[in-house]
């Protein structure tokens, strides 16, 4: 099930490289993101959820500043529910 949101988040590809973007939609295994710099396809990233903390992710796709991420591990139902009400 993949919900629309609309969150502030932050991306980080290890060490102190971190970027702002949008998550603009999320489901209980990976995420859509609107993003303000390049990422590239197969890279793993760690993404800021609000009210959740650091999840680690592998970027699926990326298409100019948008990407499609899978979570290494899934979100628990309770997580999911934080980022969607």
């Amino acid at each position: 099930m993949r919900a629309p949101v609309s969150l502030d988040a932050k991306i980080g590809r290890g060490g102190l490289d971190r970027a702002l973007c949008k998550v603009v939609d999320v489901s209980l295994h990976g995420a859509r993101i609107q993003t303000y710099s390049l990422i590239k396809a197969s890279s793993m990233i760690w993404l800021a959820l609000p009210g959740i903390g650091h999840v680690a992710a592998r970027v699926v796709w990326s298409n100019d500043f948008e990407a499609g991420l899978e979570f290494q591990a899934a979100l628990t139902p309770e997580a999911f529910e934080t980022l969607t009400t």
